[in-house]
């Protein structure tokens, strides 16, 4: 299946820190895109992969589960390791959780986390049904653009697919287990009103994670999707302003190209 417009994976060649991007689930490198940018546009090198089965039709979705999504993380993570000399992890509500797997998974190699609207439980009866009705029912309403900004879109699917809800359930009790091993600095953005993720997920990893430089700051004028909404500039000044306090050759004049 050719990939949706805008929902293409993104890559950039910078400098010695390396910033990798994870977007959310039935959602696609768009959300993530601006934020790419401006990093790539400071010097940074840049990875943000599209995850298996997202960025086409929900249908492909049903055919992968969490392990596949973690896979593809872990590789571009990986890949960035090779060639920077820091790398930090950036993630948009599932990839928030990605993010914090790959943080517990591989310690020190991970020099800080930047997270959006982290996910960490589905909610709801629905969520205790899901091992049941996945089996009878494809798919349910989609989660796609909670976004307060008026004529801001996300490139996402219409549908959510329910084997890959069910798994994205399952991944979220795997994650939740593993918060204590997370120990890298951190930035938790949230937003008070958000429709897909409540801000109860965002307390939770903030009271479960053993990391001692933590910051946590609130997105009044944006929803669930906070990168493409009122407050993305926001995220991207503070997640830039982090990574140069904690990679101090990021700012310096010529430090950051070629390499």
């Amino acid at each position: 299946m050719p990939v949706l417009p805008g929902a293409e994976p993104f890559r950039h060649e910078g400098g010695e820190v390396g910033v990798l991007l994870c977007h959310g689930f039935t959602g696609s490198p768009q959300s993530l895109r601006p934020w790419a940018d401006h990093l790539a546009e400071r010097g940074l090198t840049v990875s943000l992969p599209l995850l298996p089965g997202h960025g086409t039709r929900w249908q492909d979705m049903q055919l992968t589960g969490w392990q596949d999504w973690y896979a593809e993380v872990d590789r571009a993570l990986r890949e960035l390791l090779e060639r920077c000399t820091q790398v930090f992890v950036f993630g948009l509500s599932m990839g928030g959780a990605l993010a914090l797997r790959l943080a517990a998974k591989h310690g020190d190699d991970i020099a800080g986390l930047v997270l959006v609207n982290p996910g960490n439980k589905v909610h709801g009866l629905a969520a205790h049904a899901l091992p049941v009705v996945r089996h009878f029912v494809p798919s349910t309403k989609g989660i796609a653009s909670d976004i307060a900004k008026e004529g801001a879109a996300e490139v996402g699917y219409d549908r959510v697919p329910l084997h890959a809800a069910h798994s994205l359930r399952r991944f979220f009790q795997v994650v939740d287990r593993e918060l204590p091993q997370v120990t890298q600095p951190l930035i938790v953005l949230h937003s008070p009103q958000d429709h897909v993720v409540p801000p109860a997920d965002s307390a939770r990893v903030l009271a479960r994670v053993s990391s001692t430089d933590v910051t946590e700051i609130l997105l009044e004028q944006s929803y669930h999707v906070a990168t493409l909404d009122h407050d993305a500039e926001r995220i991207f000044e503070e997640s830039y302003a982090f990574i140069g306090r904690l990679a101090p050759s990021v700012g310096k004049k010529g430090s950051t190209t070629g390499g």
